[in-house]
């Protein structure tokens, strides 16, 4: 006897992929939320609110950025994880986001299986500063102390796991140098200008109020060349240290089951907002550099990102909290 099951399933796949389709053809009719896991002000933050303003301007709806930040950046992603794949809750994705897994045995959510990867906005070089008062003038100074006076040197960094403490990470493993890390949630740069830490690895944006202060020495920024932003400023690779290169991206991620057709338009128009010379010009001014790449392209980038921070994590022995 012939079923009909075969052909009802085959039909309710046809129905779901139309009415996906009429959907990403409307969307966006509302605003569309977008979640920031970090603090105001942090990189992240600083980042997505530079592009997000002339993406919502070619979407034709705000993009409404809502600053979530708590148990670093978990608290954000699992919010958008469970939200409704439906293109109006996104969330700020960044480097961080493959720090959670090796921080955490228990997640409230996969970094990998949970997030659609939709488009990168930048990747920025980490600074490395030193405390005037150390008398460091190039990262050779530094490791000459550090290999003088094993386990003396301090380095700050805005939390274990955080992109200042990898990128101290891996400058420890590629100089060999016993130094101590010393984490703090915000005021680690401070610790640094007043003397009390030696130096740390902060995301450009971060920094760049920071460093006309008078009060820090620029040693080098953890890119394979050097920016614009800062053009004495040595690469790490130029400081003879390749393998302490380290570069943190931003960009945006949606809910897994996220239309590919929302997806691929919300890249587009993200895309064509960072080819305009004036964003493009703000993004240079906090050390951002666009780097443009394919929705399918970024997804491969940001898997390799968290498969390279989780043995980064396994060769410092960065120990879970939990």
């Amino acid at each position: 006897m012939f079923s009909f099951r075969p052909f009802a399933g085959v039909l309710g796949a046809v129905l779901l992929l139309a009415a996906s389709a009429a959907a990403a053809e409307d969307w966006p009719t509302r605003p569309i939320r977008v979640i920031s896991p970090f603090p105001a002000g942090s990189a992240s933050d600083t980042v997505s609110r530079v592009v997000l303003d002339s993406v919502s301007q070619l979407v034709g709806q705000p993009m409404v950025i809502e600053t979530k930040p708590g148990a670093g950046g978990i608290v954000g992603f699992a919010d958008v994880a469970k939200a409704d794949p439906d293109g109006y809750t996104l969330v700020t994705s960044s480097t961080s986001l493959g720090t959670g897994a090796v921080l955490h045995h228990h997640l409230p959510y996969d970094p990998v299986k949970d997030f659609v990867p939709v488009v990168m906005f930048g990747v920025q070089p980490n600074v490395l500063v030193a405390s005037k008062e150390s008398g460091f003038k190039t990262v050779a100074d530094l490791v000459a102390a550090a290999k003088a006076k094993p386990g003396a040197l301090t380095f700050a960094s805005a939390g274990v796991g955080s992109s200042s403490h990898m990128a101290g990470e891996r400058l420890r493993l590629a100089a060999n140098i016993d130094v101590r890390h010393v984490p703090f949630r915000d005021t680690g740069l401070t610790e640094v200008m007043a003397g009390r830490i030696d130096y740390y690895f902060i995301p450009l944006a971060a920094a760049a109020s920071a460093l006309g202060s008078g009060r820090l020495t620029v040693l080098a920024v953890s890119s394979p060349k050097r920016v614009a932003l800062l053009p004495d400023a040595p690469s790490i690779v130029e400081a003879g240290y390749p393998n302490a290169i380290f570069r943190f991206w931003v960009g945006l991620s949606a809910p897994g089951r996220t239309p590919r057709p929302i997806v691929d338009k919300l890249h587009d128009a993200t895309e064509k907002a960072l080819r305009d010379p004036g964003l493009r010009e703000k993004l240079a001014k906090i050390g951002v550099e666009p780097e443009p790449m394919s929705v399918d392209a970024f997804g491969k980038y940001v898997r390799d990102d968290i498969a390279a921070t989780a043995q980064l994590a396994k060769e410092a022995h960065v120990e879970p909290l939990d």
